[in-house]
């Protein structure tokens, strides 16, 4: 049986995506790659969630886009980090950590009478 896949939550994509362009300029379809891989095929970013996203955190200017050519030569827009999203990238790496190890310590909390 094939693992189920979770939605993303719109933080959360932002902050995989920031993610991703750090690591070099990638281009849409490579930021998706990126993604399944990092979680080990458990989060999957579909094409009309992703480009929304993309588009935003441009106007937000903490990604920039530039046109290149894709490995298989096809015409695409390739986005890297910006500094205000390396900054973003921080503050969201941090609240993301706290928010994770406040839901694991309340799934370990005893239940209380």
């Amino acid at each position: 049986m094939a693992p189920q896949t979770l939605e993303i939550l719109r933080g959360t994509l932002d902050l995989l995506i920031l993610k991703a362009v750090s690591l070099g300029p990638k281009h849409g379809y490579a930021v998706a790659q990126w993604i399944e891989r990092a979680t080990h095929d458990v989060l999957r970013v579909e094409e009309g969630t992703l480009y929304p996203a993309l588009h935003r955190l441009e106007n937000r200017e903490w990604i920039a886009a530039e046109w290149g050519r894709s490995e298989n030569n096809q015409r695409a827009k390739f986005y890297s980090l910006t500094p205000k999203g390396r900054a973003q990238l921080r503050v969201e790496t941090k609240d993301c950590t706290r928010y994770a190890a406040a839901v694991f310590h309340a799934l370990e909390a005893p239940a209380t009478p």
